[in-house]
């Protein structure tokens, strides 16, 4: 394969001889850092060839773009004949045409030194191609225009003529310095060439939000990391989402490997260990997990991290039986390791959910307490604790009250959609103290809250709280949308009839709940509340009729009924 590659090149590279000129002293050194390209289809076919070259001596090349798209993998043969892997992209950029890229270094080639100014109009400058003669024959022109792309970023238009076979070779000043990367021609006629500005290439790199870099993800070679430890950890964030598991963890391993003393690698990788779901891979985990709190400077925030993974973990697995000691006790025993240490406001929410889980509510109360006297405070911390609170035993409900009107006093009014689950969350707990009107005013600021955007099941739980403060017209209203927006639901048809029968609208009563019996043949509570409402309607014998038929059903109120109407 490889003789077969070098042959290829032989024939297709070498400049005309027409050409060709002597280029200074400097070019003999200066062609050892230019390499030839080749990628390669998912298949492993050759896709393109090109050329490209180094510009620093831990293997940084650059190339063209067109080159490199649809590419499942490349490699680079330097001018001593020698195959090196690219091992992952360092950036793209499809407008200028560009690539940066990591490769196997070869310590026999040269990194060619970037100009640390830009050249001017009318400065002579070489251009040096791939070669694998010992040769210093190149061509010679001088720049004709330069523009600015960006802070001392620059795009030259040279007076050289240059072909295919030249693209992406080095334009050097006579210094020996690289200028720039010639770029393709659309005019192979043209006696002028172009050449994007090295600055542009070296400033090439991978940021936070390359993972979904349109460009960079139409070339199938792996992706490296931002160099920036903070950028690679929010690039390691967004990958989560986006990247196959395979590549997300290829990815971990790359971030473990360049940050070896961040914490988050471990602890992303030991998650990732944990989804798989085996002994083997939960193995894996705890080792990762260990090391995370050996290269943790925040040991808090490491026993932290495995308090909340464990929870997790606890929450997920159901009935199965955990992992080792993977209990929620240890993730109690690791948050309050944290809050050994530090008495963060976020340790203490965590250590409520623990306990919350563990149903264990009086702590939960304790530890949310503490959450809500912190700057944590928020709605939703006033209502963790005002389910804990409704969860011990003998509590009075008028402090779970005052706990939901807390959470409520986040929101200004007119409520909006934040507010709208608190609000609901307080009608209910309000109808269980039978402050009915104080619950409908809440269903209504609940119904406000969301525009309107109600379910069937909220208008029956209204009309309920209604019917008991004896709003009957408003309960009555409800019922009907109950209906309207879930037709099908015999339920509410049966709680239609049930309203319809308190307040003495007996042929309603009798028509919405045959409808009820329509839909559910055996339903012995549509039956008996049909069979009175037709008493009421004297229609005596139809009604006993349906009462016997509760009856028969089961409905013991139904054989009181008989009794009573008989």
């Amino acid at each position: 394969m490889k003789k077969t590659i070098a042959i290829l090149f032989v024939f297709v590279m070498p400049f005309s001889v027409l050409l060709a000129q002597e280029l200074p002293k400097w070019a003999e050194n200066a062609r050892k850092a230019v390499f030839s390209i080749v990628t390669y289809t998912k298949d492993g076919q050759i896709m393109s060839t090109g050329n490209g070259f180094y510009i620093d001596e831990q293997g940084t090349g650059v190339s063209d773009y067109s080159l490199f798209k649809g590419a499942e993998r490349a490699i680079i043969i330097t001018a001593n004949g020698k195959e090196l892997p690219v091992k992952y992209m360092m950036g793209a950029n499809d407008m200028y045409d560009v690539v940066k890229f990591k490769t196997d270094f070869d310590k026999k080639a040269e990194a060619l030194q970037p100009a640390t100014l830009p050249s001017s109009t009318g400065e002579t400058v070489y251009l040096v191609p791939y070669s694998t003669q010992k040769s210093s024959k190149g061509q010679t022109g001088t720049i004709a225009k330069v523009d600015t792309i960006g802070e001392q970023q620059y795009y030259y238009t040279l007076t050289m003529q240059t072909t295919e076979k030249t693209v992406s070779c080095p334009i050097m000043n006579a210094a020996g310095q690289v200028v720039g990367m010639i770029q393709k021609n659309n005019d192979p006629e043209s006696k002028e060439s172009f050449a994007i500005g090295i600055r542009y290439l070296t400033d090439l790199t991978i940021n936070a939000l390359s993972v979904n870099d349109l460009a960079l993800n139409s070339i199938g070679i792996k992706k490296g990391l931002p160099e920036d430890e903070s950028q690679a950890l929010v690039y390691l964030y967004m990958a989560s989402g986006v990247y196959a598991p395979n590549q997300y963890f290829d990815l971990l391993n790359d971030f473990i490997s360049q940050y070896p003393n961040n914490m988050e690698g471990y602890l992303r990788r030991a998650t990732y260990y944990i989804n798989i779901g085996d002994d083997t891979h939960y193995a894996l985990a705890v080792e990762d997990l260990k090391k995370m709190l050996d290269v943790a400077e925040k040991k808090d925030e490491a026993h932290y991290n495995i308090a909340k993974l464990i929870y997790s973990y606890q929450l997920n697995i159901g009935d199965k039986k955990p992992y080792a000691s993977w209990t929620f006790d240890y993730a109690l025993n690791e948050i309050n390791e944290a809050l050994a240490i530090t008495q963060e406001p976020i340790y203490y929410q965590l250590q409520g959910d623990i306990y919350f889980a563990m149903q264990k509510f009086a702590e939960a109360y304790t530890a949310y307490d503490k959450v809500n006297k912190s700057k944590l405070a928020s709605a939703a911390t006033f209502y963790s604790a005002a389910k804990a609170k409704e969860l011990i035993e003998g509590t009075d409900k008028k402090e779970v009250i005052a706990l939901m009107d807390s959470a409520i006093a986040f929101y200004p009014k007119p409520y909006g959609k934040d507010a709208a689950p608190y609000l609901y969350e307080r009608a209910r707990i309000k109808s269980d103290m039978e402050d009915y009107r104080g619950a409908v005013t809440d269903y209504n600021d609940f119904y406000d809250a969301m525009l309107g955007q109600t379910s069937a099941e909220f208008h029956l739980i209204r009309s309920q709280a209604e019917l008991n403060c004896r709003m009957y017209q408003q309960a009555i209203n409800d019922i009907n949308k109950a209906v309207e927006l879930d037709p099908n639901n015999v339920t509410y048809w049966v709680e239609k009839g049930g309203i319809h029968i308190r307040v003495n609208q007996a042929a309603e009563a009798i028509q919405a709940l045959t409808r009820a019996i329509k839909m559910d043949p055996e339903n012995a509570p549509a039956y008996r509340m049909l069979g009175y409402a037709q008493i009421q309607n004297k229609e005596k014998d139809k009604g006993l009729a349906n009462l016997q038929k509760a009856k028969d059903l089961g409905d013991e109120v139904a054989d009181g009924l008989l009794q009573k109407y008989k």
